[in-house]
């Protein structure tokens, strides 16, 4: 952990908690690819913090790319996140799994006292890239936005609930879909299995049934407005799921418009199987409600 104050600080001045799990922000060039370098992000908040400000660091030991992301990360940013007594916290993040950190946190934290401002950037600090843009933007939104959970990226402050990564290489990747608020109905993530499966023209009814047979819960991304093929076989894979005490949430495969479980004939297997409706819930999100909820 490390702690400093950009230029001047008068009494009384702002503290924010940086958290560092890494992400290509603070990476150099290794023999295989990027790669974590040591220091890399502590060097460049100094010149990037506005003066008066007090900062601490901590970094994930050791820092992990966000592809390495998992619950018990999100349950320890959470209880970081809970603990501060500062302003503000700023997690910076690689981008990979950014939407679910964002869903995560901003599901855990409906009711979020202080802002917490996700960053990451899509090429590394000191490269003529967007990573100083995007570590000053998180740092001055950490100063002004209200209370919740928020994305610093590409000029702009997005809300983290609805993330979409919609690009993979370019500074402008990502996108926020409006998303429902709902109460939190716990603050940390439980030991439990969970996934995403999407249906899919042709998917083997043993395949489904054999990865619902080894989790506690899914997210199932379904067809448009809410629908499924009528496959005999794949609506018993449901209903056995759900009868074994298996929670299914269903959305769309769209990026919006969300579920209508009324509007189809194809649908109406999938409701009378049991499965929730995820309404417009990204599949990030939905993911981390279901898992809270079984938390």
């Amino acid at each position: 952990m490390s702690s400093f104050q950009g230029g001047p600080s008068p009494e009384g001045s702002p503290g924010l908690l940086i958290l560092y799990t890494g992400g290509t922000i603070g990476m150099v060039p290794g023999p295989a690819g990027l790669q974590p370098g040591p220091g890399v992000l502590e060097a460049a908040l100094p010149v990037l913090t506005p003066a008066g400000v007090a900062v601490t660091v901590e970094q994930f030991t050791p820092l992990i790319d966000s592809a390495n992301i998992r619950p018990a990360d999100w349950n320890h940013m959470l209880g970081r996140i809970d603990a501060w007594k500062g302003q503000a916290v700023i997690v910076v993040h690689g981008t990979d799994t950014m939407a679910y950190t964002g869903a995560a946190l901003s599901a855990a934290l409906s009711d979020a006292r202080l802002p917490v401002i996700l960053c990451g950037s899509m090429a590394p600090l000191n490269t003529g890239g967007d990573a100083e843009a995007n570590l000053t933007l998180a740092l001055i939104s950490a100063l002004s936005a209200p209370a919740g959970v928020w994305l610093a990226f590409a000029g702009r402050l997005l809300p983290a609930a609805g993330l979409v990564k919609q690009d993979s290489h370019a500074a402008d990747a990502f996108r926020s879909i409006p998303q429902e608020r709902l109460p939190t109905p716990a603050r940390r993530f439980a030991d439990r299995r969970l996934a995403i499966l999407s249906l899919s023209p042709g998917l083997p009814a043993a395949a489904l049934n054999a990865a619902l047979g080894e989790l506690d819960g899914a997210v199932l991304r379904v067809f448009g407005a809410g629908t499924m093929m009528q496959d005999p076989a794949i609506i018993d894979a449901l209903r056995s799921a759900v009868a074994r005490g298996g929670r299914l949430r269903a959305v769309s495969q769209c990026e919006n418009g969300g579920l209508e479980p009324a509007a189809y004939a194809a649908g109406a297997a999938l409701w009378s199987a049991g499965v929730e409706n995820g309404a417009g819930e990204t599949a990030e999100l939905a993911l981390a409600r279901l898992w809270l909820a079984l938390s």
